[in-house]
């Protein structure tokens, strides 16, 4: 269960445990811990969300502006993610909520995190005019 005073960081990473877990039994372990791979997933997930470049006001990863999962976590993480995500409002509706929460709330601040990593186009970048 979601304990909605947790501080942020600490609800995302539950998140994602969960929905890790709940893709693990079904399509790994059905007796309960999770497997290898997807231990390794949830660790390698929970060392990318510390060592965020944005720190504690992070947006949701589905809208960052930088990638820093390598190629092949983050298409596990992403299959992970689509089979999940449906499945989160069945069986625990809070995260599901306070995730698209924090969704809206990542897209509404997108130039706040272009500014800060600097993606914004600059003067002199780009095709030269004539």
């Amino acid at each position: 269960m979601i304990n909605l005073f947790r501080k942020r960081k600490e609800r995302e990473i539950v998140t994602v445990k969960t929905m890790i877990r709940m893709y693990c039994r079904a399509h790994h372990h059905p007796e309960g811990e999770m497997c290898e791979a997807c231990a390794e997933v949830f660790s390698y997930a929970t060392m990318k969300y510390h060592r965020c470049l944005f720190g504690e006001d992070k947006p949701v990863c589905e809208v960052c502006p930088v990638h820093c999962y390598s190629r092949g976590m983050r298409e596990q993480i992403r299959t992970i993610m689509r089979w999940s995500g449906p499945r989160m409002i069945l069986y625990h509706p809070l995260m599901a909520i306070d995730h698209l929460m924090l969704l809206r709330r990542s897209k509404r601040k997108m130039p706040f995190y272009l500014k800060k990593v600097n993606l914004k186009k600059r003067p002199g970048r780009g095709r030269k005019s004539a």
